[in-house]
């Protein structure tokens, strides 16, 4: 059932605020499909985009696109049928919706494309027509530039809905497009479901970041860590009636659709997290992910010591510019355990 505050449905052109990996990606598998499109970048890559285009690299072959791009709202031409696709990290929505929100008409669909569960909340503050989207789609960006799609010959699962919940013309229209870009796209009711199973899944990206995976770490499993983490999620959300889709329901949408394949001979790099890690970019959006579950935690009472040290590691490590990897295991749960210790002895009064 549509929701009673059905935006208009017709949809002209794309805005990508956000042209890194998730971003760059799709607007460029949506121009290529005949959609117009404008991206929205900054510094570097947006310097490189307007010379040369926006290189795309996939298991499939490299093709560059001449995308027309901008470095800010401020400059796009905004036009009835204007959808804005937010692809930014979480940590930078609220300064970018502000900026949005000084010139788009506040009728202007924009859909979140992002991991994380707050996004949406923040651009509802300016806009009346929000969607949320379930992100399966491994993508990278390193390079000014050039982005990577590592999925083929489904480039990424967007199941797509409005905020709270509902779906519209509009959510079926932009799903048609995704679709017309090789990507499965469904239309939910309950978008937020997925959304929350995702932020679970997201948790364990710090650690991707900070310790590396099981084949690079040092000879420790990381996967004993994100188990942790991930319970700590799981519990958090139940005690706060935060409904979410199973693990086994997720698997089943994924089913064979992502097919993750080497790019230039390349096997995929890490996440989101890690490319932050390795781009030097400063910041990196654990505080939207495990601090979501650290923020729940105390909310309802409940102790999420391990996603709270994941939290703080990440962003102390993108604050020193350390690399993906620079963290043994053996020493996250050494760090664990002091911070666990130190929890209770302050809340027996020992000490």
């Amino acid at each position: 059932m549509a929701s009673d505050q059905s935006s208009n449905s017709t949809v002209q052109r794309f805005v990508v605020y956000g042209a890194g990996a998730i971003g760059g990606v799709l607007g460029a598998r949506l121009h290529a499909a005949g959609h117009e499109v404008v991206l929205i970048a900054r510094g570097a890559h947006l310097e490189a985009i307007r010379a040369d285009g926006l290189r795309v690299e996939s298991p499939d072959g490299t093709q560059t696109l001449p995308i027309p791009a901008v470095a800010g709202p401020d400059e796009v031409d905004w036009r009835p049928g204007d959808v804005v696709l937010l692809a930014m990290k979480s940590t930078d929505t609220e300064a970018a919706v502000r900026a949005l929100a000084a010139v788009a008409d506040p009728a202007t669909p924009v859909v979140c494309v992002q991991n994380g569960v707050a996004n949406e909340a923040t651009v509802l503050r300016h806009f009346a027509n929000v969607y949320g989207v379930h992100v399966m789609f491994p993508a990278t960006h390193l390079t000014p530039g050039v982005v990577q799609a590592q999925s083929a010959p489904v480039t990424g699962i967007l199941d797509l809905g409005r905020y709270p919940r509902g779906v519209d013309d509009t959510a079926e229209r932009i799903a048609a497009a995704f679709r017309s870009a090789t990507f499965a796209c469904e239309p939910r009711q309950d978008i937020m479901r997925g959304k929350y199973v995702k932020l679970l899944g997201n948790l364990g990206n710090a650690i991707d970041a900070l310790c590396g995976r099981s084949d690079d770490a040092d000879g420790d499993d990381p996967r004993e860590i994100v188990e942790r983490l991930r319970a700590e999620g799981t519990a958090v959300l139940e005690v706060a009636g935060i409904e979410f889709m199973s693990f086994e329901e997720d698997r089943a949408r994924r089913g064979d659709l992502i097919q993750v394949r080497p790019v230039n001979g390349q096997s995929r790099t890490g996440s989101s997290s890690w490319q932050s890690l390795a781009r030097a970019t400063g910041a990196i959006e654990a505080d939207h992910l495990n601090g979501e579950i650290v923020l729940l935690g105390r909310l309802h009472g409940v102790p999420t010591p391990a996603n709270e040290l994941a939290r703080r590691l990440a962003n102390q490590a993108a604050r020193a510019g350390d690399p993906p990897g620079s963290l043994r295991v053996a020493d996250f749960w050494k760090l664990l355990e002091a911070a666990e210790a130190e929890e209770s002895a302050a809340s027996t009064g020992v000490g």
